[in-house]
């Protein structure tokens, strides 16, 4: 199956083109061509998304770069088996963008429209990595204002262990950086600022590290930040130093929390998806913790990361079997929970 896939969730418009039949040994395979918008540049004059500007802009680029896939790789629109696109959750504007184009063009080619969770997509992607994990795993989804843990036994097989019961650790990297005053977008920002600190000056709180649970909640972490500015606004220098603690704090959290649900489970597997899994030290502290413990830990390719078409068509790839007829009747759903995504597509690998 060809599926062409549209990421516009928020301030990303991604297109890619995933082939089931080239990818069933090593899913990575299966990914012919993809591409990628950023709205960064868009946006950092206001410091942060702007959904109007975000929404008119991937107006402007959806089939743009759907035209620029299809030809890389020397296809047509024709030779397309579905189309598939981000329905929620994201900015209902951005989401209606990519859900009308994907819709339209599945419908004049007389093909399904496939909706795909942008969370799940994020969970998915490490399938798409050189080495991809199998069935089962914990995964640890952190995700713009997503931060959850889940166990996860096949395609649609997911169990919530825990989530973020206010900010999310990508909401506290970037709240954080607006305090340092730094740009958009603020978590890698902030982290290109901690390699300038000195590791260990100031210590900031670990929030619920010692809950019993497997929630996460990180506004108080906000606000130590913000005292911890306001006490040494006299000191320029101490900025670098202060986001050093800032990403020692959030990275400490996640990983001892993943290494409990690991324990929890009993299984030995853990993969890591969505922005926050691009961050180095957190990769580098759950490798160690990894090598000590002796669990296996998997990523995204750098690449995929961060919004992309590639995890939306290759999760709507797994998904495919499960789609039936051709209604082009479509809604999108800003807010949706993962966990509701509990039937499994029949005939997916468990």
């Amino acid at each position: 199956m060809l599926v062409l896939g549209f990421e516009t969730s928020c301030d990303e418009t991604g297109v890619a083109l995933f082939d089931s039949r080239r990818g069933r040994v090593r899913a990575l395979d299966g990914l012919i061509a993809q591409a990628l918008h950023s709205q960064v540049r868009m946006h950092e004059d206001y410091g942060g998304v702007v959904p109007e500007l975000a929404s008119r802009d991937h107006l402007r680029r959806t089939l743009v770069l759907a035209r620029r896939v299809l030809a890389s790789a020397g296809r047509v629109p024709a030779d397309l088996d579905a189309v598939a696109y981000t329905q929620g959750p994201g900015l209902a504007g951005a989401l209606l963008v990519g859900a009308g184009t994907a819709t339209g063009l599945a419908c004049a080619l007389g093909v399904p429209a496939i909706p795909v969770h942008h969370l799940e997509g994020h969970l998915l992607s490490p399938l798409l990595a050189a080495r991809p994990p199998a069935f089962p795993f914990v995964a640890l989804l952190v995700s713009g204002g997503h931060t959850q843990l889940m166990r996860v036994d096949g395609i649609g097989r997911y169990d919530l262990l825990g989530e973020s019961v206010d900010d999310a650790a990508g909401e506290a990297f970037d709240k954080s950086a607006k305090l340092l005053g730094l740009g958009y977008p603020g978590g890698p920002a902030l982290s290109a600022l901690a390699r300038q600190g000195r590791a260990g000056r100031f210590r900031l709180p670990r929030p619920m590290l010692d809950s019993g649970n497997l929630d996460f909640s990180f506004s108080g972490l906000k606000t130590a930040v913000h005292l911890l500015v306001r006490a040494n606004a006299s000191d320029p220098g101490a900025h670098a130093d202060i986001a050093a603690a800032v990403e020692d704090a959030i990275t400490e959290v996640l990983t001892a929390k993943a290494l409990r649900a690991l324990e929890r489970t009993g299984l030995s597997r853990l993969v890591v998806a969505g922005g926050v899994s691009a961050n180095q030290p957190l990769r580098a502290r759950l490798d160690r913790a990894a090598t000590a413990q002796s669990f296996e830990v998997f990523y995204p390719e750098l690449s995929l990361c961060t919004d992309n078409g590639a995890m939306i068509a290759f999760a709507a790839a797994l998904r495919a079997e499960t789609v039936h007829g051709r209604d082009y009747g479509f809604e999108v759903r800003p807010r949706w929970d993962l966990a509701a995504l509990s039937a499994p597509a029949p005939g997916a690998p468990d």
